[in-house]
C-alpha cells in the first residue's frame, strides 16, 4: 500500500523534515494545510550521534504531528553508503519521541539545494554550508507534503 494511503485524510498539522548527514542534519518545518515547508535549522552530528537535545527542543517548540526523513538511494534504487544510517536515525526518532516517522526518497535533494544556493552568489561560505542542509530538508519535506 502506498505511504500516501496510510496517512490520515484530515491530517493538517505541522511536520518536521530532516536531511540526515554524517556531520549535520538539516531541519525544515511544514504544514499539511498549506502544503509548504520552510528551512528551520541545522543540527550538528558529533561522533555519529545527533544532537538529540536540539532535536527535542525543536519538537517541543513546533509540536509536530509527525516527522519526515529523507532517505538517499542511488538513481538505480540501490542503497548509498549512508542509507542504513538514515534508516537508523528514522528508527531512533520514532523510539525517542513516539511520533510517526515517514520516509521519502531524497535522491538529488542535497544536489538541488547546493545548486540553488550556488546560483545565489550573495551567500557566504559559512551561511551556505548551513543553508544547504536546511534547504535540502525543506525540499524533502515539500516532496512528502505533495504526495
Amino acid at each position: 500500500m502506498p505511504e500516501a494511503a496510510l496517512r490520515p485524510a484530515a491530517a493538517e498539522g505541522t511536520f518536521l523534515g530532516f536531511d540526515y548527514g554524517s556531520k549535520h542534519i538539516g531541519v525544515a518545518v511544514g504544514q499539511r494545510v498549506t502544503g509548504t515547508a520552510s528551512p528551520l535549522e541545522t543540527v550538528r552530528v558529533v561522533g555519529h550521534k545527533p544532537d538529540w537535545e536540539a532535536i527535542a527542543r525543536l519538537i517541543a517548540t513546533w509540536r509536530p504531528e509527525g516527522l519526515v526523513v529523507g532517505i538517499a538511494y542511488q538513481q538505480d534504487g540501490s542503497e548509498n553508503p549512508i542509507t542504513q544510517a538514515m534508516l537508523r536515525f528514522s528508527r531512533q526518532l520514532h523510539g525517542r519521541f513516539s511520533l510517526p516517522v515517514h520516509t521519502v526518497d531524497e535522491t538529488l535533494t542535497t544536489f538541488d539545494a547546493r545548486q540553488m544556493l550556488y546560483d545565489d552568489l550573495k551567500v557566504r561560505r559559512k551561511t551556505y554550508l548551513q543553508a544547504k542542509d536546511e534547504l535540502a530538508a525543506q525540499l524533502i519535506l515539500q516532496t512528502w507534503l505533495s504526495l
